[in-house]
C-alpha cells in the first residue's frame, strides 16, 4: 500500500453497521427514546406483570388445591404450555416471517386474554379441575407459540440500526422486572381474594398491550422485505442453522438449560413447600428474589455494545454452579441470596443469546431461527419439566435442582469446546496467572451494513484490527486480532492470514 493510498484510507468516511461500539446513542435506556419502541414498551410491562401473575396462581392451584402438593402434575402443566413450541414449529417462524408481525399479535394477545378470562370464571365458581387447567394450558401454549417469535422479532420493526441489541435487551429487563413485580403481587392477592380473580386480573391487562399496538406510527415501523412462499420454506430456517457453527452451538447451549435447567416453577414451589414448609407469599418471595437477579442481568446486557459468546460461557457457568450451591442451601434466605446469582447468569446467557441471533441472522430468516430458538429452549420443557417433577417426587426437590445444575455445567463445557476449535479460544499460565485470549469472529447478515473503509474501486481495504474479512451467500465474517497478533506465516480457514498466539 503506497503512501497515497493510505492517507486515502485514514481519512476515509468509516461506516460501521449496527451493533457496532462507535455507534451514536449511549446509554442503558436509550431505546427509550424512540416513540414506537416507548409505546410498546409501556404496554408491554403492563402484560407481562399479569402474565406472571397467573403463572403464579396458576401453579400454586394445581399444587395445592387440585392436587396433593404433586410437583408431577406441575411438570405436566408446564409440558402441555411449551409443547407447542415444538409441535407447531413449521408455522409459526413462518408467520413470523411473512404476516404483518402488529396485526399477528394482535390476534395473539386478544386470544390469551379471552383464555385467562375462562380459566377466571371456572375458578372463581368453583367449577375448575386439574384437566380442565390441562386444556387451558395447551391452549395458551398454542396461541403464545405464534406470539413469541413475533413478539421477539417485532422488536427489530419497532428499532434498528445501532439500539435494536439494547431494544432486545431491554425487552428481557421488562419481562424480568414483570416476573419481580408478578408474583409477589399474586402471592398477596392468592391470600386475600383467590387464584381466580387473579386470572381475571390478567385478562383486563392484555387490553394495554393491545392499545399500545393500535397506537404505534405505522409510518414509522422499519418494514423489512417478507420472505416469498415457497416449497420447503421450513426446513430453510434449519438449513440457515446449520451453515452457521455459532447458532448451531447457542441452539444446542439452550436446550440443555432449557429442557433441565430453566423448571423454576417445579424448583421454587418445591422447595417453598416440601423443604422449608412455607405458603404462597414465600412462593411469591422467591420468584421474585430470582427475579431481582434477572432484571439486574438484564439491565447488565442492556449496558453492553454488543453481545459476545465468551458470556455465554459465563452465564452457564455461573448458572450450573448456582444451581449446585442452592439444592445445598440449609436456610431459606440463603436459598434465596443464591437465587440472585442464578437469575443474573440466566438472564446473561438467554439475552446474549437472543441479542445475537437478532442481530447476525438475515431479515428474512429471522423469524425461523427465533422460532427454533424458541422450540429448543422451551419446547423442551415437556421433556425437562416431568423429569424435574418426577426427581421431586422420588428423591427430593434439592436432587432436581442438581439436574438443573448439571445442564449448565454441560452448556458451559460445550461452549468452551466450540471456542477452542472455531474461535481460537487459547490459555496458558504466565507468571502464576492464567491467561486466555480468542479470534472473535463476528457474523453479520447480508443485508446489514459492513463496517469497512472505502477503498480505491469499492474493495475493502487491510485496516487496523482485521485479520481476515470473508463473505458467504448467508453472512460475513470478520475476524479480528483484539488479543492476538496477526502472523502471515499462518494460514487460517479462510485461506488468509489468520491469527497466531504471541506470547500474550
Amino acid at each position: 500500500m503506497d503512501d497515497q493510498q493510505r492517507d486515502r484510507t485514514a481519512t476515509s468516511p468509516t461506516r460501521v453497521r449496527a451493533g457496532d461500539p462507535a455507534q451514536p446513542g449511549q446509554g442503558t435506556f436509550r431505546s427509550l427514546r424512540i416513540f414506537n419502541y416507548r409505546v410498546w414498551a409501556g404496554g408491554a410491562i403492563v402484560s407481562n406483570v399479569g402474565t406472571w401473575m397467573q403463572r403464579t396462581a396458576q401453579d400454586w392451584i394445581v399444587l395445592t388445591q387440585l392436587t396433593h402438593h404433586s410437583a408431577t402434575a406441575v411438570g405436566v402443566v408446564l409440558a402441555l404450555q411449551f409443547a407447542p413450541q415444538m409441535l407447531l414449529l413449521p408455522f409459526t417462524g413462518l408467520a413470523a416471517d411473512q404476516l404483518d408481525r402488529r396485526r399477528l399479535l394482535m390476534v395473539t394477545q386478544a386470544t390469551m386474554g379471552i383464555l385467562a378470562l375462562g380459566l377466571g370464571l371456572l375458578t372463581v365458581t368453583g367449577a375448575v379441575q386439574l384437566w380442565q387447567v390441562y386444556v387451558f394450558a395447551f391452549l395458551l401454549g398454542c396461541a403464545t407459540a405464534f406470539d413469541s417469535p413475533a413478539r421477539q422479532t417485532f422488536v427489530s420493526d419497532l428499532v434498528a440500526g445501532p439500539d435494536l441489541a439494547n431494544a432486545v435487551a431491554l425487552n428481557s429487563t421488562s419481562f424480568n422486572l414483570a416476573r419481580l413485580i408478578g408474583p409477589a403481587v399474586a402471592g398477596v392477592l392468592i391470600g386475600i381474594v383467590g387464584s381466580g380473580w387473579v386470572f381475571l386480573i390478567n385478562f383486563l391487562t392484555f387490553g394495554a398491550v393491545l392499545t399500545s399496538l393500535k397506537f404505534l406510527r405505522t409510518n414509522e415501523l422499519h418494514m423489512h422485505e417478507r420472505s416469498v412462499r415457497r416449497p420447503g420454506d421450513f426446513l430453510d430456517g434449519f438449513r440457515y442453522i446449520r451453515s452457521r457453527p455459532d447458532l448451531t452451538v447457542i441452539l444446542v447451549m439452550l436446550f440443555l438449560i432449557g429442557t433441565f435447567g430453566l423448571n423454576f416453577p417445579i424448583y421454587l414451589s418445591t422447595m417453598s413447600v416440601g423443604v422449608f414448609h412455607s405458603g404462597a407469599s414465600a412462593y411469591g418471595v422467591l420468584t421474585s428474589v430470582m427475579a431481582v437477579g434477572s432484571v439486574i442481568g438484564a439491565l447488565l446486557a442492556a449496558r453492553r455494545a454488543r453481545p459476545r459468546l465468551a458470556l455465554l460461557l459465563a452465564g452457564s457457568a455461573v448458572f450450573g454452579v448456582g444451581l449446585g450451591l442452592a439444592a445445598v442451601a440449609p436456610t431459606f434466605w440463603l436459598f434465596a441470596l443464591v437465587l440472585v446469582a442464578v437469575g443474573v447468569a440466566s438472564q446473561t446467557l438467554t439475552t446474549t443469546a437472543n441479542s445475537l441471533i437478532q442481530l447476525t441472522t438475515d431479515h428474512a430468516m429471522r423469524g425461523r431461527v427465533i422460532a427454533i430458538l424458541l422450540a429448543v429452549t422451551l419446547g423442551g420443557t415437556p421433556i425437562g419439566a416431568p423429569i424435574a417433577g418426577w426427581v421431586s417426587d422420588t428423591w427430593g426437590p434439592r436432587w432436581s435442582l442438581g439436574v438443573g445444575a448439571l445442564s449448565g455445567l454441560a452448556a458451559a463445557a460445550l461452549c468452551l469446546v466450540y471456542l477452542r476449535r472455531f474461535e481460537g479460544l487459547r490459555w496458558r499460565l504466565s507468571g502464576g496467572r492464567l491467561r486466555m485470549g480468542m479470534v472473535e469472529k463476528d457474523y453479520r447478515p447480508e443485508s446489514a451494513e459492513l463496517a469497512e473503509v472505502a477503498g480505491p474501486g469499492g474493495a475493502v481495504p487491510e485496516v487496523a484490527g482485521a485479520a481476515s474479512v470473508t463473505s458467504s451467500a448467508m453472512y460475513r465474517i470478520k475476524v479480528p486480532t483484539s488479543g492476538w497478533v496477526a502472523d502471515s506465516g499462518h494460514t487460517s480457514q479462510t485461506g488468509r492470514a489468520g491469527p497466531s498466539v504471541n506470547g500474550r
